[in-house]
């Protein structure tokens, strides 16, 4: 019993080290990493990667979920601000923390979503979460075109061209959003 209770034990470390190593990878740039490349950074060997995990789908499967726990905590923490304007500034700001961590991971799944169903679903999820939580800070008297609008100044792709394209600092960020937004809801 205390050997069976010991393998488990080395078994849940040696999935936990997977899982690690692989978000270690992907923060570090690595945007389709192998599970050869796994495996050497969880010290583990290849065949323990696929005794955890069926294949790589899997295993990203297991990150997304890591991620997600953790954001998830920003993402549905209340609002503190009284007025929907204010949400919304408060909005501008946690989708700034929130991008600024997914940042590495939305790079690795825009490489792989054409491979892997499951990262495509992820990126459809969390579109589908961003809109919706927009949609309950916004008055419903915005109109769909103003919606719409908002929805794009306040997406990752936005965030993305203005952090890495135009290279600007993330206050900087910040700002060109609020008065993107400025204009819209006036």
């Amino acid at each position: 019993m205390i050997e069976s209770d010991g393998r488990r034990q080395r078994g849940q470390d040696n999935r936990a080290r997977i899982v690690k190593a692989m978000l270690e990878l992907v923060e570090a740039g690595d945007v389709a990493p192998v599970a050869e490349d796994v495996a050497a950074k969880a010290d583990v060997g290849l065949r323990t990667v696929f005794r955890h995990f069926k294949d790589m789908d899997s295993l990203y499967g297991e990150m997304s979920a890591v991620v997600t726990a953790e954001v998830r905590a920003l993402v549905e923490r209340p609002f503190t601000a009284t007025s929907w304007r204010g949400e919304l500034s408060e909005l501008v700001d946690r989708r700034a923390v929130l991008f600024e961590r997914i940042a590495p991971f939305r790079r690795a799944s825009e490489r792989l979503r054409y491979r892997s169903a499951f990262i495509a679903e992820e990126q459809v999820r969390l579109v589908t979460t961003l809109r919706d939580i927009l949609r309950q800070v916004i008055p419903m008297d915005m109109g769909a075109v103003n919606f719409e609008a908002l929805d794009l100044f306040l997406s990752y792709e936005a965030w993305s061209r203005l952090r890495r394209d135009q290279n600007l600092s993330v206050d900087d960020a910040k700002e060109v959003i609020r008065r993107s937004i400025l204009g819209i809801t006036g």
